[in-house]
């Protein structure tokens, strides 16, 4: 029971651009009932939630027209640039890639790109249903960050080395003092991303397990977006 004091949730806002309107994640957002939505023009990314989080979304084959044509790398500049915490959700499996005529190894590297040093994050989903469960999601922490409930970050660091830091904590089994190690040993992130397993795993508190983790995280064929 419901004390007469007790405030009703306010549902988060969701705009989104309005050249999206047509694809199925709008679709799929209004039955899901969680956001007020509104379609309108946005100057960078497809869909902004209560004007403080924002997602640019592709399809695979939207990602590799992207990388073709150089829009990608621009997206991702003025996504950064938008001061709002943002990511790039790629939509799609392994089979949408199939006749892209681009190699693996070079939308890897596009994405190594945007994700490590213009600083990017990259969300994957199969389709426009796990879009959309990853943009609740989304809204759900947000809020949960706001009211105490999980740990906040403060700002980016300063400097390079503290910003090599930042990123390489990104990885799965890496914290500050990993990190530190990493650069240390290899002297830039670059490097890291490059060693191969038995290399990493000689470092001091990365191991044969971590070391495994960070070859699988930065090493990644198309196949791995395939339907189970």
């Amino acid at each position: 029971m419901h004390s007469p004091n007790d405030k009703p949730v306010a549902r988060p806002s969701m705009v989104i651009d309005d050249r999206e309107c047509r694809g199925p994640v709008p679709d799929a957002l209004e039955t899901c009932g969680l956001f007020h939505i509104d379609v309108r023009r946005l100057s960078v990314g497809d869909y902004c939630i209560d004007d403080a989080l924002l997602f640019e979304r592709k399809t695979l084959p939207d990602l590799v027209a992207s990388i073709k044509d150089g829009r990608l790398f621009n997206q991702a500049l003025r996504l950064v640039n938008a001061r709002l915490p943002a990511a790039l959700i790629l939509e799609g499996t392994g089979r949408d890639l199939a006749s892209s005529g681009m190699h693996a190894e070079a939308i890897q590297g596009a994405l190594l790109n945007v994700a490590l040093f213009i600083g990017v994050p990259l969300l994957r989903t199969r389709n426009a249903h796990e879009t959309v469960r990853t943009l609740c999601s989304a809204a759900r922490q947000r809020v949960a960050i706001a009211s105490g409930a999980l740990p906040r970050h403060g700002r980016r660091p300063r400097g390079k080395a503290a910003l090599q830091s930042h990123v390489l904590q990104g990885l799965p089994g890496i914290g500050p003092t990993r990190a530190s190690r990493l650069l240390r040993r290899f002297g830039s992130i670059e490097a890291v991303i490059a060693a191969d397993a038995d290399t990493l795993a000689q470092v001091d508190g990365i191991g044969p397990g971590i070391a495994r983790k960070l070859r699988w995280t930065v090493k990644e064929s198309p196949a791995c977006y395939a339907i189970a």
